[in-house]
């Protein structure tokens, strides 16, 4: 299948893993309505680069904070023409375990990582009009499938969106497939050095290629629909150890 004039809607896609599934989308031959919180000039970087590959980029700012502006992000963006896909992308990551989490940080990892996804899809799939399909995708973590002590409230919140995932592929078949792309060592944490020890438990024992994220994202844009409520780990192997 061809993203050629398809509309796809990717939150957090300004920086990082989001802006680089935005430009595979683009370079696929898709639109992009780019969601964005506060990164507003990566976000202009990015809307111009999309359109240097001749493609379109609909900007949109919204901060989950406020649930008003979840619920009217996939009503904004079918504005700029019927979606086709929805991207969970956008979420906190925090390094909190049990005896140093609060009940804000817990709440707050939830609410972006969990409750937010969930009220995107079920937007999308009642805008969705009847007589067409779409596809969902929500980025995971390889721990969301083998949580341990660390990262408590962002691993049991991507365990929780891992879950939901498998439920919508259920509850939205067969007009909309849902899948998740489980992610591991592509990118250095936002703001810090990543842990010397890092590449130890990963058999691949190497860095992701991004080039290898768009591969698996773009299969699950473009290949078969009959693929609903799967997983697949880009990470090496290291939900395996």
């Amino acid at each position: 299948m061809s993203l050629d004039g398809k509309l796809v809607l990717i939150t957090g896609a300004a920086r990082r893993i989001g802006r680089h599934l935005a430009l595979a989308v683009a370079r696929a031959g898709g639109d992009v309505v780019v969601h964005y919180s506060h990164s507003h000039a990566e976000a202009h970087n990015l809307s111009s680069e999309i359109e240097s590959l001749g493609r379109k980029a609909f900007l949109i700012k919204a901060e989950f904070s406020d649930a008003s502006n979840v619920a009217s992000l996939v009503s904004r963006a079918g504005q700029h023409g019927p979606l086709y896909a929805l991207v969970n992308n956008a979420s906190i990551f925090g390094n909190q375990k049990w005896d140093n989490t609060t009940l804000e940080e817990w709440n707050k990892h939830l609410d972006v990582n969990l409750t937010t996804p969930f009220l995107l899809c079920q937007a999308f799939a009642r805008h969705l009009p009847l007589d067409a399909t779409g596809r969902i995708i929500n980025m995971l973590d390889w721990r969301a499938l083998r949580p341990g002590a660390d990262h408590l409230p962002y691993t049991v919140s991507k365990s929780a969106l891992a879950a939901l995932t498998h439920s919508l592929a259920i509850a939205l078949a067969p007009r909309i497939s849902v899948n998740g792309l489980a992610l591991g060592a592509i990118l250095p944490p936002s703001g810090g050095k990543a842990p010397v020890n890092i590449l130890k438990n990963i058999p691949a024992g190497r860095w992701a290629d991004l080039d290898e994220v768009s591969q698996a994202f773009l299969f699950l844009l473009q290949g078969p629909a009959y693929i609903t409520g799967e997983i697949i780990h880009v990470d090496g192997g290291r939900h395996l150890v």
